[in-house]
């Protein structure tokens, strides 16, 4: 489990084919992983990942093809935006994030309001009935706040902390993001069904 809250960006320096899927090499400069064991969980770009070698400049990670499949931003050279899984006496600042991506959106807007960005993602039609105003929201591992809804597409503002503090100080009008929806609503809509 996560919180949405980068706490680092990082750089994947390398990713090699593994198995069925690939290895990365994830450089964290500024990204303390002293404390982080083999086998503890990382959110990689929001995508729960399992580290499985470190040492002082950065960690490795298996990624499935099942995972390269639903997600985007793995690619050698991207910078990733990165956050250890959460401990029980940890602090949420954002909202439970699971790590589990649920589609990859597309960013329409990315407007400058001055200090801070408008942001507006497209989602696919399924994935849009889990959405919902002054809900949460995660787009590449950051706890965001949907400020409204209209059909597939949701808006939220960045404020200027998020832009200098994650990857989105590089998206624009057409990037591809990964979008976890929130953890709750999922569980909501399953009781409903029945």
């Amino acid at each position: 489990m996560f919180s949405g809250i980068v706490t680092a960006v990082g750089r994947i320096a390398a990713a090699k084919p593994h198995g069925d899927g690939v290895r990365l090499r994830i450089e964290t400069p500024g990204f303390d992983i002293d404390d982080v064991a083999i086998g503890d969980s990382i959110a990689v770009q929001g995508v729960c990942l399992t580290a499985v070698a470190k040492d002082s400049g950065g960690f490795e990670v298996d990624v499935s093809r099942a995972t390269l499949e639903v997600t985007n931003g793995l690619e050698q050279g991207r910078e990733v935006n990165l956050e250890k899984s959460l401990r029980m006496a940890d602090r949420i600042g954002g909202h439970l994030v699971a790590g589990h991506v649920d589609a990859v959106g597309t960013v329409t807007a990315f407007d400058d309001l001055g200090a801070s960005r408008r942001m507006v993602v497209e989602v696919p039609q399924a994935l849009s009935r889990f959405i919902a105003r002054k809900a949460s929201v995660a787009v590449d591992g950051v706890s965001l706040t949907t400020n409204a809804v209209d059909g597939n597409r949701f808006e939220v503002n960045v404020i200027p902390h998020t832009l200098s503090a994650t990857t989105f100080r590089s998206l624009r009008a057409g990037s591809r993001v990964n979008v976890e929806v929130d953890l709750l609503a999922r569980y909501v809509d399953r009781l409903l069904q029945k």
